[in-house]
């Protein structure tokens, strides 16, 4: 009984820090750019990156983040994160390190 209690606790409290107001906000690489190169979103908001470009392939790479460098993305494919607490995410393209973007999310 006492198990199941904290399930349920552990359970509701989940429900109850979603975000309720998650958006999707579209992010576009063109001419080796981020564009927006900064971005401002919200606890829960996911970004999805498209890749514009007629031949060119990148990667959006959060690499200070420790993150591993992502399979890279060939014109027309996407890629998304969600960010789920707040602070300044600094990313790059791994091919082209120059391509440098920020996700502030407050």
């Amino acid at each position: 009984m006492k198990n199941t209690c904290i399930l349920l606790i552990a359970l509701i409290a989940s429900i109850v820090s979603l975000p309720l107001n998650a958006e999707v906000i579209e992010a576009e690489i063109i001419k080796f750019e981020f564009v927006p190169q900064y971005l401002v979103i919200n606890v829960g908001d996911t970004v999805v990156w498209s890749n514009k470009e007629k031949r060119q392939y990148h990667s959006v790479w959060f690499e200070e983040a420790g993150d591993r460098e992502p399979d890279y993305l060939f014109p027309g494919e996407t890629y998304q994160r969600t960010f789920n607490q707040v602070g300044t995410f600094n990313y790059r393209c791994g091919p082209h390190p120059k391509m440098m973007g920020t996700v502030h999310v407050q």
